[in-house]
């Protein structure tokens, strides 16, 4: 095989795995903001409290956001679903990049210990750097649609679908043991170890 041939080839699996890791990127976070979006419906009741929490908006403005928020979500998450069009990946990085930047300042601000509002009500999460890098991961992943075209095959679709399953599955995996890892029942472990 000669270099220009290797480099060719070389060449065509980097397309094809931009190709595929874009759509992967672009489903898993369609998977993540469908997830937001449904979990902020059924607890409609507390999200202006916890929009509210971050002192980052007007009183007057709190209530909107609060309607309009989780249906946004929902409907960029079934467009990235669909594939991740250009309109539908760049207001989910703006709206990934709000969330890092909410959470950053009230944490610079020293207000840890508010709910993120980003996980399932039942497994609370205060605010922490490692949520903030959590958003700017996805943010990067969700980026890597907007090079890419669709994958060509019917293989490359099914790794893509997988990739993206698996990402939605670390995020709630993520998610689940950062809200652990600051509950009451960790508080006490840690305290009866530092006891001995």
């Amino acid at each position: 095989m000669s270099a220009l041939a290797a480099d060719l080839a070389v060449s065509g699996l980097g397309m094809t795995g931009l190709r595929v890791m874009g759509l992967a990127g672009a489903c898993g976070v369609g998977l993540v903001f469908v997830h937001a979006g449904a979990s902020k419906l059924l607890h409609r009741d507390v999200l202006p409290g916890v929009i509210a929490n971050y002192r980052l908006l007007p009183d007057a403005l709190v209530a909107p956001v609060a309607a309009v928020l989780p249906w946004g979500e929902l409907a960029l998450g079934l467009a990235l679903l669909a594939g991740g069009p250009p309109f539908a990946v760049v207001p989910a990085l703006v709206l990934l990049g709000l969330f890092a930047g909410a959470m950053a300042v009230n944490i610079a601000r020293g207000r840890r210990s508010i709910d993120c509002g980003c996980g399932r009500s039942q497994l609370r999460q205060t605010l922490g750097w490692p949520l903030v890098a959590r958003n700017i991961v996805l943010m990067i992943l969700v980026a890597l649609r907007l090079p890419a075209a669709l994958p060509s095959t019917g293989l490359e679709l099914a790794i893509a679908i997988v990739g993206g399953v698996s990402l939605f599955v670390l995020y709630l995996l993520f998610n689940a043991i950062a809200a652990l890892a600051v509950s009451p029942v960790a508080a006490r472990v840690n305290a009866g170890i530092k006891r001995r």
